[in-house]
């Protein structure tokens, strides 16, 4: 619990954020409510698409496993163009890939390997990543900004633990979506309710999203112990 000295030395009490914890039915009487913050931005200086992802640690990988397997091979180019013999894993190779049937066993199991390994490669190269950071409005052309989803369901916990009569909160925010789920002690639910979409919607607003964030509030009340 913490308070707040206001200029006049007003004590306001501030709400108290408490952690839900597994002894709540999620399965309980929720009313429903969806509303998607509707509002209409101001035109936008530029395209605020997905960022991408640098993709550092995959990159490393194939560039360490190609470099090396090109390295083997060019070593034993070079021996055998200098008169000495081929390495015996080329020729043990060489060997399986003439007399092994192409219906054999491991050399399906092989291909089938490389075609996941060369698929899951074009995913990394078309896809932009970084799916848990929302872009932002963009108001000048040579700025980006980003807002993390952690970040966004910490900011709309907050706003909804000022209403009056919620207990706890819940928030999981998407790609495209914001699920909040309130547990009410007292006032009516539907009341609860409208003033979270209210509220909510609000700073959706002010979050300054480029896509807009679709709102889904769920309220119960809170169970009678015992």
């Amino acid at each position: 619990m913490s308070e707040s000295h206001g200029p006049e030395g007003a004590t306001e009490r501030l709400p108290v954020l408490e952690k839900t914890t597994g002894s709540g039915d999620d399965s309980g009487d929720y009313g429903q409510s969806s509303s998607a913050a509707d509002h209409e931005p101001p035109p936008p200086a530029g395209r605020a698409g997905r960022f991408w992802s640098a993709r550092r640690v995959p990159a490393t990988l194939t560039a360490l496993v190609l470099g090396v397997g090109a390295g083997f091979f060019l070593y034993d180019i070079a021996s055998v163009r200098a008169g000495r013999p081929a390495m015996r894993w080329r020729r043990e190779l060489a060997d399986q890939l003439a007399h092994r049937p192409l219906d054999d066993t491991w050399v399906l199991v092989g291909a089938g390997l490389v075609a996941v390994l060369g698929l899951w490669l074009l995913l990394l190269a078309l896809t932009p990543g970084l799916r848990r950071l929302l872009p932002m409005r963009r108001t000048h052309t040579d700025v980006r900004a980003g807002l993390h989803r952690d970040l966004a369901a910490l900011v709309l916990r907050d706003r909804a633990m000022e209403v009056s009569g919620v207990q706890s909160v819940r928030v999981r925010v998407r790609r495209r979506k914001a699920d909040v789920r309130a547990v009410s002690h007292f006032r009516d639910v539907d009341d609860v309710r409208a003033e979270l979409d209210a509220r909510l919607a609000e700073t959706v607003r002010g979050l300054g999203l480029s896509r807009r964030l679709a709102l889904s509030v769920r309220v119960r009340r809170l169970g009678r112990k015992g």
